[in-house]
């Protein structure tokens, strides 16, 4: 009978601990020494290299949030397990526990909110066009009849139709499965622009085969927050997230990220974006928020 009483109360710790650390990562991790680091592989903010090497402001930046918490808890080593994430699949694998945050280019909005927290903003999109040079598109209104590309399961797609039914013209949407594979249908003809995040697209032409045959274009679109997300209610990872990116903010290691991932040569092909950093984001690091795109302004 007391080997029957122990065997339970042993479930029930057993049992109680595994839903602690389902609502507390920060619980998980330092059990195991492990995290599981959502990654993009063709955004503006983060890519690949290939053979399993992330790279990029918001993939440096999550991996100096990691070493701070690494820190915090009084770990030796935490192993980084990078999942590499799509537009469709990444709030799934958020709230499905495969990946435990993500540092991508995720716009934090009031229909995500109900899915999955946000971490304070750390970038500042502005949605825009990217067109061939030649192409004589200069705004939404020279899209009559034009094919317009953008990427399946982005807020570009919702940004795209509301101004398409605001302007009142029509074209054809086509979409990428990931950023990549948007361009190509821009850069082989398939699609007169690609509408995206501005920082994306100017990744993207950076590293095209003839940078200069490619130019954004047009009105701001959209202005969107993108932050870090984590599953809902995860509270003591959010605060240790938002933590961290206050430490790289004050003193100074956010801003030289930003320098070197936007204003130097980036590999592979050591080509310069040339982003500088906006009035929008600045603002944003000077009043650390986690406010939704709809609380934002365009006008």
């Amino acid at each position: 009978m007391k080997k029957h009483l122990l065997a339970v109360a042993i479930m029930a710790l057993a049992s109680s601990s595994a839903f602690a650390q389902a609502n507390d990562t920060l619980a998980k991790i330092k059990d195991t020494g492990k995290v599981t680091l959502g990654v993009r592989e063709s955004s503006g903010l983060g890519y690949t290299l290939g053979n399993g090497k992330y790279v990029g402001f918001h993939t440096e930046m999550a991996e100096n949030i990691i070493e701070d918490i690494r820190k915090d808890l009084g770990l030796e080593k935490i192993d980084i397990k990078y999942q590499p994430i799509t537009s469709q699949n990444r709030i799934p694998l958020t709230t499905n526990g495969s990946i435990d945050f993500e540092c991508g280019s995720t716009t934090n909005n009031k229909a995500r909110q109900k899915d999955v927290d946000f971490a304070n903003t750390t970038y500042v999109e502005e949605v825009r066009m990217a067109t061939k040079a030649d192409s004589g598109i200069k705004s939404v209104a020279d899209l009559d009849g034009k094919t317009v590309a953008t990427t399946t399961g982005t807020t570009s797609v919702q940004t795209l139709r509301r101004n398409k039914r605001a302007e009142g013209v029509d074209f054809k949407e086509v979409m990428g499965k990931d950023h990549a594979d948007s361009f190509l249908l821009l850069e082989t003809g398939r699609a007169d622009v690609f509408v995206m995040d501005g920082s994306i697209l100017a990744a993207n032409i950076s590293k095209a085969r003839n940078p200069e045959q490619f130019e954004i274009v047009g009105e701001t679109l959209s202005v969107e927050p993108i932050a870090c997300m984590l599953r809902k209610n995860d509270d003591n990872l959010k605060a240790a997230i938002n933590k961290s990116i206050q430490r790289q903010i004050d003193d100074g290691t956010l801003m030289g990220l930003w320098d070197k991932w936007f204003l130097q040569p980036t590999p592979p092909a050591n080509t310069v974006i040339g982003l500088e950093l906006s009035s929008a984001t600045k603002a944003a690091w000077e009043n650390p928020n986690d406010k939704p795109m709809e609380d934002y302004d365009i006008d």
